[in-house]
């Protein structure tokens, strides 16, 4: 067997060629990401034509995501300022792609959100900003021409979401309860108060997607009564559920609109690949139709007004992120240039340099728990060696509530590359899985969510995969909790451990959440976790339970190389929780490793960071489990 070539850091982790394309509402315009001075900005292009020109020029942090706007004249974007998170929503007026984006919301430490795009009125759009208080959001109606803000719903300090009609009509809302469940807000009219129409149980779910086209009920997630989540049409007059669908195995994905109707087009779900069920005909065949185009799963669609032009991209766990162009009005008849036949064409790979023969496969598992848990897993091993006695790293992913699913993972093809199995596991606390299982995390911080990993690890070396003397722990946010908790709470498993914006103490950390956090609180971190108090009025019984369940506790117990990775900006894991476990480390003549990045936050955004970052993870595995490195 050979092994394959070392395949550069930053093919994997290097800003992309291009990615994100999306079409214009009028079905004339492609726009995507690509770089401009090394960071991603917005470019587009005429459909069919090659007159692409860079629209936006962020050159300090980039751009990770943008739309349109209704009219086609302006793309939009947020964007904030060294990792803060504090979002500003930005235009880029296409009739001057040479000017500077216009900041809509230039306010000091707000962040703002786009909530809708109406398509009734393309002038204007609605966002959300917390400039009033900056523990909530209220909602203005923004005209993109003059930047003029007229405020169309006051936040009491509960909502946690907006809704709007098919017409961009601001008629709905979520709103946390004292208890921590939802309440479903709505009105008929912008100028009337909302009115309670449902509560769902925290463990319920009552996710609003949307108003149905004749605006008498809205399309909700809900778990009322079962374990999986469903889709369910809530009729706004008397509160009721009607089923509309639902999966025998996971909880509902989510469905797909018809964006200026409301009507349903089809159901998705994640089992172990994606899984749709359709309500529409014409969608459903246009969707097969796409579908042929490339082996991976339907990732994106972005459709023009007329649902006629789709730009359809894949996720691939060895060729990620392929795009195509269907049924442009110039492709009809077309079978030249990169024509794949059946109106469609390619239009490009992210990263055309990997090479998939070069990508290790992704496998998915169900191991079991030790107390009866079903753990969805998933498996990449390297190419080019027998997969017995290897080296693992196991990689947690953040949230908690959050999942791993087969697809394209950079770290776990980077990692796969350089001769470690990796494995990632959906402990409990993961969404996707049932009611049950996810809050069976509750109050299991460093318990049984830890013990779910272990569980997993030992799957892999009872199956002779793994070598037990070369298990190795790397996560972000949660994930770096895990691995703290793994150096600590079990500090003979692992043989290296890395913490990428992990908390240390779950006492500071839940004292120093962003403002705007605060009023939800109840639902998430204090019913999973607990509401330790303020410094001045400390809850005793949750803080020495917090502090027990919190790696800083147990810092003397740590023997395993530890390399420690964070923003000194971040407002989720604030740089406190690293620098207290490196300095706890230091005073006892620990050596550690801190990687810290004054202009980032929670992850690495600027690509010569994410460099930094895996050329000393490379390093430093190398070091203690013995992989490949550059």
């Amino acid at each position: 067997m050979a092994l394959p070539p070392l395949i550069p850091l930053e093919h994997f982790f290097d800003n992309p060629e291009r990615s994100g394309a999306k079409i214009s509402p009028d079905g004339t315009r492609l726009s995507y990401l690509a770089p401009e001075e090394g960071r991603l900005n917005v470019w587009v292009r005429t459909v069919g034509a090659d007159d692409d020109v860079c629209v936006t020029h962020d050159h300090v942090r980039g751009i990770r995501g943008h739309s349109w706007s209704r009219d086609s004249s302006r793309i939009l974007y947020t964007q904030d300022q060294g990792g803060n998170e504090n979002f500003h929503v930005y235009a880029a007026d296409l009739s001057r792609p040479g000017d500077p984006s216009v900041d809509l919301t230039p306010f000091d430490d707000v962040r703002a959100g786009i909530v809708d795009v109406p398509y009734d009125d393309p002038t204007h759009v609605l966002i959300s900003m917390n400039r009033r208080n900056p523990q909530c959001f209220d909602v203005h109606r923004l005209d993109l021409a003059t930047g003029a803000l007229d405020l169309v719903a006051e936040n009491p300090g509960n909502i946690a979401g907006w809704h709007t009609d098919n017409a961009g009509r601001l008629l709905g809302a979520s709103a946390q309860t004292p208890a921590g469940d939802t309440e479903i807000l709505v009105r008929t009219r912008e100028d009337e108060e909302f009115r309670p129409l449902a509560v769902y149980a925290n463990e319920d779910g009552g996710n609003v997607y949307g108003f149905t086209p004749e605006g008498d009920a809205l399309w909700v997630g809900s778990a009322r009564g079962r374990d999986l989540t469903r889709l369910v049409r809530l009729d706004l007059a008397t509160g009721e559920e009607t089923e509309v669908h639902a999966h025998p195995e996971v909880d509902l994905g989510g469905p797909i609109l018809r964006g200026r109707t409301g009507e349903l087009l089809a159901v998705v779900h994640m089992v172990d690949r994606l899984e749709v069920a359709f309500f529409d005909d014409g969608f459903e065949q246009k969707w097969h139709r796409a579908a042929e185009l490339h082996h991976g799963d339907v990732a994106g669609v972005s459709m023009d007004d007329d649902e006629e032009t789709w730009v359809v991209s894949f996720d691939d766990d060895r060729e990620p992120g392929a795009t195509f162009l269907l049924d442009a009005p110039f492709l009809a008849g077309d079978e030249g240039g990169d024509s794949v036949g059946g109106g469609a064409r390619f239009l490009f790979r992210p990263r055309p340099w990997l090479d998939p023969a070069s990508l290790a496969p992704m496998q998915t598992s169900a191991i079991a728990s030790r107390d009866g848990f079903t753990l969805h897993c998933c498996l990449t091993l390297p190419l080019g060696v027998e997969p017995e006695g290897l080296p693992l790293v196991l990689v947690v992913h953040g949230g908690p509530w959050a999942r791993d699913t087969w697809g394209y993972h950079p770290e776990a093809q980077f990692l796969a590359n350089r001769g470690y199995a990796v494995l990632q596991v959906n402990y409990r606390g993961s969404t996707g899985f049932g009611k049950a299982f996810m809050h069976a995390a509750e109050h299991e911080f460093a318990g049984r969510m830890h013990d779910d990993l272990l569980d997993a690890v030992e799957w892999a070396v009872e199956a002779g995969i793994a070598d037990r003397a070369r298990l190795a722990i790397y996560g972000g946010s949660y994930g770096g909790y895990a691995t703290l908790v793994g150096v600590t709470f079990t500090p003979d498993v692992f043989a290296a451990a890395i913490d990428y914006v992990g908390p240390s103490s779950l006492v500071t950390l839940v004292r120093s959440f962003p403002p705007y956090w605060r009023p939800f609180l109840q639902g998430s971190w204090f019913r999973f976790v607990g509401d330790p108090g303020t410094e001045e009025e400390p809850n005793e019984e949750v803080v020495a339970d917090l502090w027990a369940r919190s790696p800083l506790s147990k810092v003397d117990a740590i023997r395993t190389p530890l390399l420690v990775v964070q923003g000194a900006n971040d407002p989720r894991v604030t740089k406190q929780e690293a620098d207290q476990i490196v300095a706890a480390l230091r005073e006892r003549g620990v050596e550690v490793e801190y990687l810290l990045k004054d202009d980032e936050g929670h992850g690495f955004s600027n690509p010569e960071n994410r460099l930094d970052l895996y050329r000393a993870m490379e390093r430093f595995l190398a070091e203690h489990l013995g992989g490949r490195s550059g």
